[in-house]
């Protein structure tokens, strides 16, 4: 990302080190960083634009419940509430089997021995719950922006007012199984793969919730 501080250096870079190397070198630079300052342009309009859409959709009130949990924020709420839309179809077990992430199991008479995730199913979604579930890793303390979200999900609704506490549950809960699987000497990647099957279930708990 490139940030100010990030910015600045790249200048500094820009200024001090690359003009003696020819005006090709500074050239590409240029061009390089032009590049990158329009992408950035550009994915903060869209971001904005999206941020609009979720906050008056008809998929609304299941983003902000599903920002309850941590590593989930509008723009990942919102993508999970219209990519899996009708949350009712699954149940706390099947959504994770839907979005690719349980393992493939290989079966032989009285053998049995489990590989990687099918990664069957939306691709998006998978790709979104397994970056979301690395935010689970540190230690859990919430802080004014999981307050803030809490309440503005249990504004939404009497029934909503839960949405709170089940995401306070499921962020604790998720903190506790990277403990346990790092004290197990789990590789991160499995770990993480592992938070984000569990994640998926406490996603569509929260999305089911009567409003």
């Amino acid at each position: 990302m490139l940030g100010p501080t990030h910015e600045a250096w790249l200048r500094r870079i820009r200024k001090n080190e690359l003009a003696s190397l020819g005006t090709g070198t500074t050239a590409a630079f240029d061009a390089a960083f032009d590049a990158a300052t329009v992408g950035l342009a550009r994915r903060d309009r869209l971001d904005e634009q999206i941020s609009k859409m979720a906050a008056d959709s008809q998929f609304s009130a299941v983003t902000n419940r599903l920002c309850c949990l941590r590593g989930i924020n509008t723009l990942t709420g919102f993508a999970l509430a219209v990519e899996i839309a009708d949350w009712d179809r699954f149940t706390g077990r099947t959504i994770a089997s839907y979005l690719g992430l349980v393992p493939n199991e290989y079966s032989s008479g009285t053998s049995r021995s489990l590989g990687g995730i099918t990664k069957t199913g939306n691709t998006h979604a998978r790709r979104l719950l397994v970056e979301a579930a690395w935010h689970h890793k540190p230690r859990y303390q919430p802080g004014k922006t999981m307050t803030d979200r809490w309440a503005k999900a249990s504004a939404q609704a009497a029934a909503s007012a839960q949405a709170a506490a089940r995401g306070e549950a499921g962020n604790r809960r998720l903190n506790q199984r990277w403990d346990t699987l790092s004290s197990h000497k789990k590789k991160h990647t499995v770990a993480c793969t592992a938070i984000a099957r569990e994640l998926a279930g406490w996603c569509w708990s929260l999305a089911v919730m009567d409003e």
